[in-house]
C-alpha cells in the first residue's frame, strides 16, 4: 500500500510524496491542483491500508457530513506537511503530528498510521470541542494540544514533533538559551512545557503557557510544537527551532567555553526586522 499513488494530489502518491520540497503547502483553503470532485466523503471510495483499518472505530463507517473542496485540498497540504516531517528528520515513525484549520473544522492526522500510507480517503475532521465530523480514523492522541491553540491564538496550522534536538535541549533547560536572533522569529525566547502525560490537558495547559506571546515551545522529555498561519509557516517554525536547538548544544560543548547569548532588546529588534522580512506583494 506503500507504493500506491494518489493521482488527485498531482503525484503526493505513496513513497514517492514523502520527500516532497513544500510545493502546493498553501494554508486552509489552498486552491492546489486537487479536482474538486475527487473526494466526496471519506471512507466512501477506494481500499484504506491495513494500519488505517485497525485505527477505524468500530462501525467503519464515516462520521458526519460529506467533505467540502476546500477541505479536500488542504487535507492534501496536510498530508505532505506530515510526510516532510519525516523526510527532514523531525519525526520517526508516526510520532508526530499535524493539523490545519478549515473555519471550524480541525483536519488532523489520525492516530498511528504511517503518513506514507495515508490517502484522500484517510480525511479526519474535529470541530472546535473535539467531536469527530469527517473520517472514520481515530485522530491525533495530542488533539487536545492542537485544539488549544486554535480556541487561544489566530493560528491556521499546527506542527508537533519529537525532534531529536529539540527534545534533548528540552531535558536541560527551562527556556532555550538565545544563541541566536531567529528566536525573535518566535516571539523571544523559547519556553519549555513543564513535562505532562501526552495526550492531557494538562499537557495542553502547560503548553498554552509557554506559548504566550510565542509561537512555538519545547515540552519537557517530548518534543516541540509550532503554530502559523499556514501549515508552510508552522513547519519552517519547527524546523528553525530544532535548528537553534542544535546549534545551542554544538556550541555549548565545547570545553572550557560557553556561548555567547543575545540580549532580550537584540532579540526584540532582530524580531522587529523580521516581520519585513522576504518578497513583498
Amino acid at each position: 500500500m506503500g507504493e500506491r499513488r494518489v493521482d488527485q494530489w498531482g503525484g503526493l502518491g505513496g513513497r514517492e510524496g514523502a520527500g516532497s520540497s513544500g510545493e502546493g503547502l498553501g494554508g486552509a483553503g489552498s486552491s492546489g491542483d486537487a479536482p474538486r470532485s475527487s473526494v466526496e466523503t471519506p471512507g466512501s471510495s477506494g481500499e484504506t491500508s491495513g494500519s488505517a483499518r485497525e485505527a477505524q472505530g468500530s462501525s467503519g463507517e464515516a462520521r458526519g457530513r460529506s467533505v467540502r473542496a476546500e477541505e479536500a485540498d488542504a487535507w492534501g497540504a496536510l498530508v505532505a506537511t506530515a510526510r516532510r516531517t519525516v523526510s527532514d528528520g523531525l519525526v520517526v515513525g508516526t510520532s508526530g503530528n499535524v493539523s490545519v484549520r478549515v473555519g471550524d473544522t480541525v483536519l488532523v492526522t489520525p492516530s498511528g498510521v504511517p503518513y506514507d500510507r495515508l490517502t484522500p480517503t484517510d480525511l479526519v475532521g474535529v470541530d472546535l470541542d473535539g467531536r469527530q465530523v469527517l473520517g472514520t480514523l481515530l485522530p491525533t492522541s495530542e488533539l487536545p494540544m492542537h485544539l488549544a491553540v486554535y480556541r487561544s491564538t489566530g493560528a491556521h496550522a499546527v506542527v508537533h514533533t519529537h525532534a531529536v534536538h529539540a527534545t534533548a535541549v528540552s531535558t536541560l533547560v527551562p527556556e532555550l538559551p538565545s544563541v541566536h536572533y531567529m528566536s525573535g522569529a518566535l516571539g523571544g525566547p523559547v519556553r519549555v512545557a513543564p513535562y505532562a502525560t501526552y495526550g492531557t490537558e494538562e499537557l495542553a495547559e502547560n503548553m498554552l503557557h509557554a506559548l504566550t506571546d510565542r509561537s512555538a515551545c519545547l515540552l519537557q522529555n517530548h518534543g516541540t510544537i509550532a503554530h502559523g498561519a499556514s501549515l508552510d509557516q508552522a513547519f519552517d517554525r519547527t524546523a528553525q527551532l530544532e535548528w537553534m536547538c542544535r546549534l545551542w548544544l554544538t556550541a555549548s560543548s565545547v570545553p572550557g567555553l560557553s556561548p555567547s547569548l543575545l540580549t532580550g532588546q537584540q532579540l526584540a529588534e532582530a524580531g522587529e526586522k523580521l516581520r519585513g522580512y522576504g518578497q513583498r506583494g
